[in-house]
């Protein structure tokens, strides 16, 4: 902002109650951080709970199962998500081939689609009496048991699920890392003889390191985290784990248990990301002046190189979209009717309410760390973003449990002095969802702010202060115009992973009310796969929002990042 701009503000007299908010101002972001982690301190607390019979049954049959398969699900979605993400980064990055620009943004359309809509849909196409099935048996004259066929309801099915809708926190990371990478560094490595496979593999491949581990770690998290999927393939996992003990067995003290367990999983993949970004010290970036030169392929190898990047977009997003698609202009007349409607309407309304909360909050935490820079508000802002990480079944515990303590306790006390029961007005409300939200989406939301914050110069809250401006004014009058396009998206992308949550919506809803999450989760447990997919298309559509936001940026990340004039050499023809 010009000094003239600054001028034309009008004067105001920096009233004592904007100096007694700044003041507070450190106190308000610790009180939020400690309210956002008492889901994670409950959850703790229960690692000092004296172990009970379900506790102890739980380790004598079901335990080493819940921990092998995860183990056995993380090792497999890791393969799964870097052997996809890695190659489709460096192909779009450095490579030349035929619908190149294309792949760049629509290898992130998988994001869009939840694990578990995906899993369901594919179940659709590949079981007995799915067409693929069927078609087989007509075209060889089969009949049932004459013939084998893999089994997606499985672990391995599990793996390729999650790994076709998560590999793109991979490819997104990956390829950011290989376009800051320095252009003369590859170059000097050609000159030397390396081939381009050699050069992937010797220099580019481990100066990327530290982003492919993050993107891997984001991948893993989210693997943790879920529900739909390991529930509806029958994969006995943490997560299915925590949900049959809370409300198969009844016991909350084991689930708590349980869910501490998860969540020491959870902290240890966040401990190896840090430490493998500490580990990895790579200095030698690239020149944003400098075009990038793509490599051209030749022959075989472009047809090679267009298919490593069609299949994943294929099975990933294209395939069950489209199946989603025909399935829901075969059910339309039935299932789009007046409940659909409500579904659509609780389903936008809540995550509308929980986008503007968290957002609200994210500006207040955001501001309050720019105003005061200290240890212990920084540390506040990352206690308070720590929920994106844990899985929403782990926050739903544990927002139920002290809610429910609450509730209990206002209850008595009415019921002792007055003999009126107050009933669940916490626990038992949307009060415990939106709560539940906010711990799990704040990141997301606080991630953006802050970096739309850097925008502002520290001279322009100088000005504005010098002119006699409250910091609650500095902040409505200069900071909110500035930032509106990151609260926008930071609104935009809350409001959508809303919509996708599943497990915690599960467990918190309120009787009688349903989303288009907790319906496509309820018609696809009775095996009415055609009739979820209206519900599960809505969701995967406005899921697209975010996707081609995050697309739109990329394809302005680097300006450089365009096909040069391209030489082939005399190693054009080699991968």
């Amino acid at each position: 902002m010009s000094t003239a701009g600054t001028i034309a503000l009008a004067p105001a007299c920096a009233s004592g109650f904007g100096w007694r908010l700044l003041r507070a101002w450190p106190a308000t972001v610790v009180s939020i951080a400690l309210i956002l982690a008492l889901p994670v301190f409950t959850i703790f607390s229960f690692v000092f709970y004296p172990a009970g019979d379900v506790w102890h049954h739980l380790v004598a049959t079901v335990l080493t199962d819940y921990v092998l398969n995860s183990l056995l699900l993380m090792t497999g979605v890791a393969a799964g998500t870097l052997l996809i993400g890695v190659s489709t980064a460096w192909l779009t990055t450095h490579c030349e081939f035929p619908g190149r620009g294309f792949f760049v943004w629509t290898l992130l359309l998988p994001l869009s689609i939840p694990a578990y809509i995906i899993a369901y849909t594919y179940t659709g196409i590949l079981d007995f009496a799915g067409p693929v099935q069927t078609a087989l048996r007509s075209w060889f004259h089969w009949s049932a048991g004459e013939y084998w066929f893999p089994d997606v309801r499985s672990i391995w099915g599990a793996v390729a699920m999650l790994s076709l809708v998560l590999y793109p926190y991979v490819y997104l990371l990956a390829r950011s890392a290989f376009l800051e990478q320095s252009v003369a560094i590859s170059d000097a490595s050609r000159l030397l003889g390396a081939s381009p496979l050699t050069s992937f593999r010797r220099v580019a491949l481990p100066m990327a390191r530290p982003a492919i581990i993050a993107g891997l770690s984001l991948a893993l998290m989210e693997t943790l985290a879920d529900y739909g999927t390991v529930q509806y393939f029958g994969v006995s996992t943490f997560t299915t784990g925590i949900f049959r003990t809370w409300f198969g067995l009844g016991d909350s003290s084991a689930a708590a248990q349980l869910s501490a367990l998860l969540l020491s999983f959870v902290f240890i993949l966040m401990v190896l990301e840090r430490w493998s970004r500490h580990r990895a010290q790579f200095y030698h970036v690239g020149s944003r002046s400098q075009p990038l030169r793509p490599y051209a392929l030749r022959g075989w190898r472009r047809w090679l190189a267009v298919a490593v990047c069609l299949v994943p977009l294929l099975l990933g997003f294209l395939l069950p979209a489209a199946q989603l698609a025909w399935w829901t202009q075969e059910t339309a007349a039935e299932m789009l009717d007046r409940q659909f409607m409500q579904l659509m309407l609780n389903s936008f309304s809540l995550a509308a309410a929980a986008a503007f909360l968290a957002v609200l909050l994210a500006v207040v935490i955001a501001y309050g760390k720019r105003l005061h820079p200290t240890r212990i508000v920084a540390a506040s802002a990352r206690v308070a973003g720590m929920g994106y990480a844990i899985p929403g079944t782990v926050i739903a515990v544990g927002v139920m449990l002290p809610l429910a303590w609450l509730d209990n306790s206002i209850d008595a006390w009415f019921r002792q002095y007055f003999s009126v029961s107050t009933g669940l007005w916490l626990s038992g409300t949307l009060f415990a969802l939106m709560f539940a939200y906010l711990v799990r989406f704040l990141a997301v939301s606080l991630q953006t702010v802050e970096s739309g914050l850097t925008k502002v110069r520290p001279s322009m809250d100088d000005a504005a202060r010098s002119l006699g401006y409250s910091p609650a004014q500095v902040l409505r009058l200069i900071h909110l115009p500035i930032v509106r396009g990151s609260l926008l998206t930071a609104s935009l992308i809350v409001f959508v992973d809303v919509l996708k949550e599943l497990p915690a919506t599960l467990i918190l809803r309120p009787f009688n009310f349903n989303t288009l999450a907790v319906r496509t989760y309820e018609l696809a447990s009775d095996e009415r796969l055609a009739d979820s997919s209206s519900a599960a298309l809505a969701i995967v559509l406005v899921g697209l929002l975010p996707v081609i936001l995050l697309s739109r940026s990329i394809a302005h990340t680097r300006a450089t990042d365009r096909p040069v004039a391209v030489t082939p050499g005399p190693r054009s023809a080699e991968t």
